[in-house]
This record gives structure tokens, C-alpha cells and sequence, in this order.
């Protein structure tokens, strides 16, 4: 693309439009003058003829008249009655344009009954006004040089925050960060200017940060899925070369047992790939199919079958029906997660107790698991929702867990518009509590 330069534009149009407008000025000028001057001629011509007739009426004598109305701008004939003449306007003299004025005078003495013309001296106007042309042309000249010379610098000048905002932004690209133009005013288009060019900066800058933040966090999680399902793999793999090399007389319940621990490899490296799948379709956008769900019947279910995987863990409901626009579904799944979640925090030989309760605070229905394990440290309430997490020794005892279960739960809650919060039980007494906003 062929680009002209930023400040020889600028001088060129300036000096363009500077050029017009004098010109004009110097045309306004010229047309003034000419209607002055055409003025003037009536207003001289009229006075000289006041004057002829004054004297005629006085008597004065034909040459005294002549000398007295004809001079260097205003030029007189003079035509007795007896046909003798005075003066001569001269072929040079008489133009179109020539203002002329006869009259017939009256008086005393042989000027009576005189015929006087006379007419302005054009080629004097004339002179005039070619003399002031070539002043307005100089004048104008000179002026357009002196604009022109003086934009091409002042542009340079005013145009230098321009060549600072060039400058940055190739010492950016070839790595530079962090720099910023930081103009002393905003109130200017040059400072609003350099004021977006900065913010553009930060946003770019943020973007980038983030970009490389979110490249490092996919790695790593990528990293740590890899890790996380090579053990199950590698389980299912040394349990399939057990099985391949049994002799034909192995003992049948050896045979199952090696058939058993087959099946929980595979169901463990499966339930890890549906987490994965979960958290891909979180970041991609979760597609929710929506209707009312009443939260207080949605735990009773989700209780009623934890009781039966758990019948050593004591569930408790409490609470009032709350009706939530949400997928049951997902919420189903959230819970799920919770309650496993909590039945795996606490100890054997504690008391085994998962509340479960359902609320409002304010506009947002609130879903509260309560369990009586150690507890989630301070530090620790929001790095339990990372992707992988297992903290150690509170929540990692189970060695099939893929550590994704508290992530996928605040996905799928912020999905719906909500979120999901490690908080400090009320009582200030022992285990964690996990809360559930939907607004």
C-alpha cells in the first residue's frame, strides 16, 4: 500500500487551503479597490463639474476654466460657442470603460453656452491597479512560502508524539514490555490518543500474560492427566499379562480376582476420561437443558442412594423446598461429587456425619454440604478447585480419585450463573463446608 508522509500532507493541504483563501482575500481586495475607484471617478468628476459651472457663471475666461477642472487624473475639453476648443482628451483616453460627463455651461463672458467634457485619466487607474495586482500577487507569494515553511516545521513538531507512539511500538514488537507513552494530558486528541495507545498496551500485554498463563496451566494439566491415567493404565495392562499367562489350572476364584481387579482399572482410567471429558466440555461452554428443580427433593434423592453406597455415613437433610431454574442433571452431579467429596474427608474411627442443607440467602437459593472430617485450611479453600488438586493428608484418601471433582463441580455451578464456595461453618466447629449459590 503506498502511503504518502503523515506531515507532508498536512503542510501540503494546509498550504493549499492557505492559497485559496488568500487568494480569494487578494480577489475581495482588487474588487473593493475598483468599486472605490469607480466611486471616487463619480464623486471627482461631479465635484469638477460644480466647480466649471461656478466659474462659468462667474465669468472666468476659457483658459483659467481649463486650468482650474483639467489635471493629472481628470482630463477637460473645452468647446466655445464660436467653435474654438481647449484642451483634448485624446484617442488614448477614451475607452469603454472611460466615465465621461458633457455639460453646457452658462454665464457671463465666452465661456456661455460652452460645451465641457471631461473624462478620469484610465491610464493612471490603470497603472494603480496593475501596481496593487502585483502587490497582492507578491504579497500572497511570500505568504504561502512563509506558511509552508512554517507548517513543514510546526507539523514536525506537533506531530512528534506520533513518532514516540512509532517508536514504542517497534521496541514492543522486538520484545520491550512494560514501556508506556503516560501522557502528562488526556484532554487532547494527540493525549487521548497516547492514552488509548496504552491501554491498548495493557490489554495486549493482559492478553498475552494470560495467553501464556493458560498455555502453562494446559500443559500442566495435560502433564498431570497423563500421570493421572498412566496408573490405571499400567494396572490394566499388568492385570491383562497376569490373566494372558495363567495356566490352564488356575484356581477359579484366583482367576476371578484377577478379573475383578481388570474391571476396577478400567472402570478407574473411565471415570477419569469422563472427568477430562467434563472439564473440556466446561471450558467449551457447558449446554444446559434448563427446567424447575425443586432442591430439597433433588438432595433427598441424591441422600437416598448415598445411604445405600454408604450405609456406615450417617445423612442428614434439613432445610426448605427451594425451587431453582437449573439443570437437574448437572446439579445431580455437583452433589454427587460433594457428597463423595465429603464421605471420603473423614476418618474411620470419627463420627461420620454428612448435613445436608437447603436455603436462601437473599435472592440465590443455597445448597450447604457439611461434613466432620479435619477440614479445609484458609490457605487452601481456593486451590481446592484446581484442576488436579489433592490435598494432603484431608482429601487424599482415595487413591482412584482424579482430583477433578471439585473443579468440575464450580464449572458446572458458574455455568448456570452461580458458583461454588469452600466457607467457614457457622459454628466455627470442625469439618468443611461446601456452599452452592444459584441466583
Amino acid at each position: 500500500m503506498r502511503t504518502v508522509s503523515l506531515r507532508r500532507r498536512v503542510t501540503l493541504t494546509a498550504a493549499v487551503v492557505s492559497g485559496i483563501a488568500l487568494v480569494v482575500v487578494a480577489l475581495l481586495v482588487h474588487s473593493l479597490f475598483v468599486v472605490v475607484v469607480h466611486r471616487g471617478e463619480n464623486a471627482v468628476l461631479t465635484d469638477r463639474l460644480q466647480l466649471a459651472r461656478q466659474l462659468a457663471q462667474e465669468g472666468v475666461p476659457a483658459t483659467e476654466l481649463m486650468s482650474r477642472v483639467d489635471n493629472r487624473s481628470i482630463r477637460a475639453r473645452l468647446r466655445l460657442a464660436d467653435g474654438r476648443e481647449y484642451g483634448g482628451l485624446g484617442t488614448r483616453h477614451g475607452t469603454d470603460e472611460t466615465v465621461t460627463r458633457r455639460v453646457m455651461l452658462t454665464g457671463t463672458g465666452e465661456v456661455n453656452r460652452a460645451e465641457l467634457t471631461m473624462q478620469v485619466d484610465t491610464p493612471l487607474l490603470a497603472r494603480v491597479q496593475s501596481r496593487l495586482g502585483w502587490v497582492l500577487i507578491g504579497a500572497i507569494t511570500a505568504a504561502i512560502a512563509v506558511i509552508t515553511g512554517g507548517l513543514w516545521f510546526g507539523v514536525r513538531r506537533a506531530l512528534a508524539p506520533l513518532d514516540s507512539m512509532t517508536r514504542l511500538a517497534r521496541e514492543i514488537a522486538r520484545g520491550g514490555r512494560g514501556r508506556r507513552l503516560s501522557p502528562e494530558r488526556t484532554d487532547t486528541e494527540l493525549g487521548r490518543t497516547a492514552s488509548a495507545f496504552d491501554e491498548m498496551l495493557d490489554a495486549l500485554e493482559g492478553a498475552e500474560a494470560r495467553a501464556q498463563a493458560s498455555e502453562r496451566q494446559l500443559r500442566g494439566f495435560v502433564a498431570d492427566a497423563a500421570h493421572e491415567l498412566r496408573t490405571p493404565v499400567a494396572g490394566i495392562r499388568a492385570v491383562a499379562e497376569a490373566v494372558l499367562h495363567q495356566p490352564a489350572d488356575t484356581d477359579p476364584a484366583e482367576r476371578e480376582r484377577l478379573h475383578l481387579l481388570l474391571v476396577r482399572e478400567a472402570h478407574r482410567a473411565g471415570r477419569l476420561v469422563d472427568d477430562l471429558l467434563d472439564m473440556a466440555r466446561i471450558d467449551a461452554g457447558l449446554q444446559l437443558r434448563t427446567e424447575p428443580v425443586d432442591l430439597y427433593e433433588l438432595a433427598r434423592t441424591h441422600l437416598d442412594r448415598a445411604r445405600m453406597l454408604h450405609p456406615d455415613i450417617d445423612f442428614r437433610l434439613d432445610g426448605d423446598p427451594v425451587t431453582v431454574t437449573a439443570d437437574p442433571e448437572r446439579l445431580g452431579q455437583i452433589l454427587v461429587n460433594l457428597l463423595d467429596n465429603a464421605g471420603q474427608a473423614m476418618a474411620e474411627d470419627t463420627e461420620r456425619t454428612i448435613t445436608v442443607h437447603i436455603g436462601r440467602a437473599g435472592d440465590a437459593a443455597v445448597l450447604g454440604v457439611r461434613d466432620l472430617g479435619p477440614g479445609v485450611p484458609a490457605a487452601d479453600r481456593e486451590r481446592v478447585f484446581d484442576r488436579l488438586v489433592r490435598l494432603d493428608p484431608a482429601r487424599a484418601r482415595r487413591s482412584e480419585g482424579s482430583g477433578l471433582g471439585l473443579a468440575i463441580a464450580r464449572g458446572i455451578a458458574r455455568a448456570h450463573g452461580g458458583d461454588l464456595v469452600c466457607a467457614t461453618p457457622p459454628d466455627a466447629g470442625p469439618g468443611a463446608l461446601f456452599e452452592l449459590k444459584i441466583g
